[in-house]
């Protein structure tokens, strides 16, 4: 998480621990992920001295794990993306049962999701995304603005039933054309409508979702940075045109 700035990096031995504390205690998800390779476990323990955290749900991950380096663990609080790395993790034992353990990182991430820069999609080309609902109905959406954290999004028609704030969406499917196709779990922030006065002096409302991505692998957050980067990069292209 590099391209965040210095100052979301926590370096005091105190706030490091304040904040694994938390994850262990409101038994917070903690991805583990290396190469191309991941899975979901959680804190079983955290001391000075070592952190403990649980096994994946397959073998076959808990044996490559030990082999690997410079594992990154990342989580996600209502209110904020943590992520740390550590260079080994090593077999262990917690309550009698298997465990990995490994150092406390000398220092983590922590982005407040207020921090999370939001960048306007373009007029054109338009990027469009489309789920599924929990009655297996699709329903598809234009996208209005995107972060790391989530996405804004508009719909050409009122949205279903089924579609209200809260509702998880599995595997919503971003399409940004050039850059390829991005696959989330997400999850209905709110739903309120965007007004517009169009060229007749009428008044236009369109409904406007809002999105939280969950669990968004490391390398996937990696191309919505770069893909955010361009797209700021061209509206000032475009803004420094008009001028």
């Amino acid at each position: 998480m590099s391209h965040y700035n210095e100052q979301f990096l926590k370096q005091s031995p105190l706030a490091v621990m304040n904040v694994l504390r938390d994850l262990h205690r409101d038994h917070i998800p903690l991805r583990v992920s290396w190469g191309t390779s991941q899975f979901i476990s959680r804190i079983l323990d955290i001391s000075s001295q070592a952190l403990i955290i649980d096994y994946g749900s397959q073998e076959y991950e808990n044996r490559a794990v030990l082999r690997a380096e410079d594992i990154t663990l990342s989580a996600e609080t209502q209110g904020a993306k943590i992520e740390f790395t550590v260079p080994k993790v090593s077999n262990g034992k917690f309550l009698d049962l298997p465990a990995f353990t490994m150092p406390v990182p000398p220092s983590l991430w922590f982005v407040q999701r207020r921090e999370f820069f939001r960048i306007a999609a373009p007029l054109h080309p338009i990027y469009y995304c489309k789920g599924k609902l929990s009655d297996k109905s699709e329903v598809r959406f234009r996208l209005c603005d995107l972060s790391l954290g989530g996405m804004g999004a508009l719909m050409d028609e009122a949205p279903p039933a089924l579609l209200k704030s809260g509702v998880m969406i599995p595997q919503l499917e971003l399409d940004m054309g050039e850059w390829g196709k991005f696959y989330f779990d997400a999850q209905l922030i709110s739903l309120s409508e965007r007004k517009i006065i169009d060229s007749k002096n009428e008044t236009i409302s369109t409904p406007r979702l809002s999105f939280r991505f969950l669990n968004v692998s490391p390398a996937v957050e990696r191309s919505l940075q770069r893909i955010i980067f361009s797209l700021e990069r061209e509206a000032r292209e475009r803004a420094n045109k008009v001028r």
